[in-house]
């Protein structure tokens, strides 16, 4: 069933962020507003221009630009370089899906969704910039690979659950792989605490 993954991941996050994210933490309201925006909106969908876009992933890119508006222009800059190159392997990738299927060796959403985190996560280095840019690049992928099927008289859903999905699965892995992170600054931190101490008693 397409859209499972997404609801449940989804969900996940947004009981996190309203009952255990700090409430001084200036994103929370946002964030668990966004999310249930993007879960409300998910099923709608319209004509754009010739495209048949869903209402969940338009609502996610536009709020993470309006995140982005907030940056630095030299921030900003980056941004967008990096959020092409996500563009152009997301598109490629569903392309190779049409043009040679046998290179999708194993399940396609958990093998797109393991090559964006690994994209992502060699781009960005904090948990904002790598969720911002998983989101804002995917979905301009989505749209770039729907203008290109499109001239080959192929009806593409821009935001589907399909795409939902891919999206979910990569944003579950990027926060698996940045809380082991945090975990081993925090571990490290307090060893070194530990050892400090222990000098000083001795």
């Amino acid at each position: 069933m397409g859209g499972l993954s997404f609801l449940w991941i989804s969900w996940a996050i947004w009981i996190f962020v309203t009952f255990f994210m700090k409430k001084q933490s200036p994103y929370r309201t946002k964030l668990a507003a966004a999310l249930l925006g993007m879960i409300i909106c998910s099923s709608f969908h319209f004509p754009i221009g010739g495209l048949d876009i869903y209402a969940g992933g338009l609502f996610a890119l536009l709020f993470c630009y309006h995140l982005l508006a907030v940056e630095k222009k030299r921030t900003i800059i980056y941004f967008f370089i990096c959020s092409y190159i996500v563009t152009a392997a997301y598109s490629a990738l569903h392309l190779f899906e049409i043009y040679d299927p046998v290179l999708i060796i194993f399940n396609k959403d958990w093998m797109m969704a393991i090559i964006l985190a690994y994209i992502v996560l060699i781009l960005q280095k904090t948990l904002k910039g790598r969720l911002i840019l998983l989101v804002s690049g995917t979905m301009q992928g989505e749209i770039l690979f729907a203008i290109v099927v499109d001239k080959l008289s192929f009806n593409y859903p821009v935001g589907s659950f399909d795409y939902l999905d891919i999206c979910a699965i990569s944003a579950a892995l990027i926060l698996g792989w940045s809380f082991l992170e945090n975990a081993r600054i925090i571990f490290e931190t307090h060893l070194i605490v530990n050892q400090s101490e222990k000098q000083k008693s001795s």
